[in-house]
């Protein structure tokens, strides 16, 4: 194979920055495994690394290839990996949090990457859950959700939050879903995908008074538990009405950083408070939360919603979408093989 197409970020800026680049196609090197790329995570992180808001948290510098993750089948092995890797399809993060590379037809990695996607899952499904699956189940692990708890998801139509809405239903929990839906983007799809992944309201927190509304569907007091995929000031409206004694998980940033919840206030009213560091989690934890996440679907049991899908020469569409706010639940990109 004489090259591979992949798309490089040629400056900091808007989705334009992205253009297709023909490269050398990659060889194994001692212990590595090129995949032979089907379909590439998009992640709001890496809108966020390519407009140059997070240049002082991430170390990528243009030019380079964005990307964290791909699913698709092994192409070749290198000298000391398991040959057994030949052709199965697998899932893997091309780099740790925040890593690079995924947007392209071949990538190159150490094998000790690679987790194997079970029988009855595809390539795409796999894609769709290998960040959000994982971290859908690391935050249910560190925020635990009891029968009966009613919860509250903030950022309702994104694709993790779809994830958490089928886990906290199957756990028990009576769940809140709160949008932007007013005058929004595919306003009806994305109404159908919050209802149809389990939610018993839905609130839009585009309109006024929405906190109410939330209230009023927990009877009067607050949800127990709170999953804030947004942040900013809706993050921290969230945590106002949040029940006493509840759980608050601070993990989402879009709405303009992390919730800003004050320490003394939460410690007041006996809520507990866990950040984005708290899921942020080393590559063997991260490997055994995806191979979960695989095995619930295989299972049947969790179900990724994939809005949208683009060719990956197209990456720079994809990246317009994220900030339309018209994505839906998982964006993908796939290639031609």
């Amino acid at each position: 194979m004489s090259g591979v197409t992949a798309v490089r970020a040629r400056e900091f800026g808007g989705p334009e920055v992205l253009v297709p680049v023909s490269l050398p196609a990659p060889e194994p090197g001692p212990g590595e495994a090129v995949i032979a790329v089907t379909a590439a995570d998009v992640l709001f992180v890496d809108a966020m690394i390519r407009s140059g808001q997070a240049r002082d948290y991430f170390p990528q510098r243009p030019p380079y290839i964005p990307g964290n993750g791909v699913a698709g089948r092994v192409a070749a092995v290198g000298d000391g990996a398991d040959p057994a890797w030949a052709g199965r399809l697998v899932v893997a993060r091309t780099g740790a949090h925040g890593g690079s590379g995924g947007y392209s037809e071949r990538v190159r990695l150490p094998a000790d990457r690679l987790v194997a996607v079970p029988e009855g899952v595809d390539a795409r499904t796999a894609a769709a859950l290998l960040h959000d699956g994982a971290t859908a189940l690391g935050l249910l692990a560190g925020t635990p959700v009891k029968p009966g708890d009613t919860v509250l998801l903030t950022g309702a139509a994104g694709g993790m939050a779809l994830l958490l809405a089928q886990l906290c239903r199957a756990a028990g929990a009576r769940v809140i879903g709160a949008a932007r839906l007013d005058g929004a983007p595919r306003r009806a799809e994305k109404l159908a995908a919050i209802r149809g992944a389990g939610p018993a309201v839905v609130v839009d927190y585009g309109a006024p008074g929405w906190t109410g509304q939330v209230t009023e569907a927990c009877g009067g007091g607050g949800p127990q538990v709170v999953f804030d995929g947004v942040g900013g000031p809706l993050g921290l409206a969230a945590f106002g009405i949040t029940a006493d004694g509840g759980r608050f998980s601070a993990h989402g940033a879009p709405g303009g950083g992390f919730a800003p919840v004050p320490a003394a206030d939460a410690a007041a009213r006996g809520i507990t408070v866990r950040g984005i560091e708290q899921v942020q989690y080393p590559p063997g934890r991260h490997a055994e939360l995806v191979r979960q996440a695989l095995a619930e679907a295989a299972a049947g049991r969790l179900r990724p919603v994939i809005g949208q899908v683009f060719p990956l020469r197209r990456a720079a569409d994809a990246h317009a979408a994220l900030a339309a706010r018209s994505a839906i639940g998982k964006t993908l990109l796939l290639t031609d093989g």
